[in-house]
């Protein structure tokens, strides 16, 4: 049976908080919102597979993240992508640009998919807001100094009846780099 997955990067449990503090804020301001019920999390990919496929997909994860080595993540100013109705916590220039290589190689693994990628890394408050409410979202929040560390890649599921991601597994980095390959001589 086909079911829709996505893979992610999940801040801390004080961050997670912290975002669901600031949602439902939000939530009063202007009643209900697309993503005004998600955990807060930074999207890798989202794909379609057959469910007997994800052993598979869990095993390529399993494998890049025992590669990677944790990583502090700094989120510093609030943003926006006006054409989505999308309001955002996005990280400070380092931390973008330490984020950005772990999510091309986990959408480099799973190239084969028809993937729905994210390359701009950012903790989304709300999406598909009319433009009204991404005003009032941006006077709502104006500073934010928040990190956490990157250790982990989550693999969620889509519930088809809560129309919400759930985790199913969760892949730490196991700060293993490969070893580069080195042409040796015999003689």
């Amino acid at each position: 049976m086909e079911k829709k997955y996505s893979a992610a990067i999940y801040p801390s449990q004080d961050v997670i908080d912290s975002v669901k503090t600031m949602k439902d804020y939000l939530k009063s301001k202007i009643n209900w919102y697309n993503s005004c019920n998600s955990t807060a999390h930074i999207t890798i990919c989202e794909f379609t597979i057959d469910d007997s496929q994800i052993h598979t997909i869990k095993n390529k994860i399993t494998k890049t993240c025992n590669t990677l080595t944790p990583f502090q993540v700094y989120l510093d100013h609030f943003g926006s992508y006006d054409n989505a109705g999308a309001f955002f916590i996005a990280p400070n220039e380092t931390s973008k640009n330490q984020l950005k290589p772990v999510m091309k190689k986990i959408q480099e693994i799973l190239q084969s998919l028809k993937l729905k990628k994210s390359d701009d890394p950012h903790l989304s408050i709300g999406r598909k807001l009319i433009p009204e409410n991404l005003k009032i979202a941006s006077q709502l929040f104006t500073t934010i100094e928040i990190d956490f560390l990157c250790k982990e890649i989550v693999l969620r599921e889509l519930d088809p009846i809560k129309k919400q991601f759930f985790v199913i597994d969760t892949f730490e980095f196991g700060s293993n780099p490969e070893p580069e390959f080195v042409q040796g001589s015999l003689f």
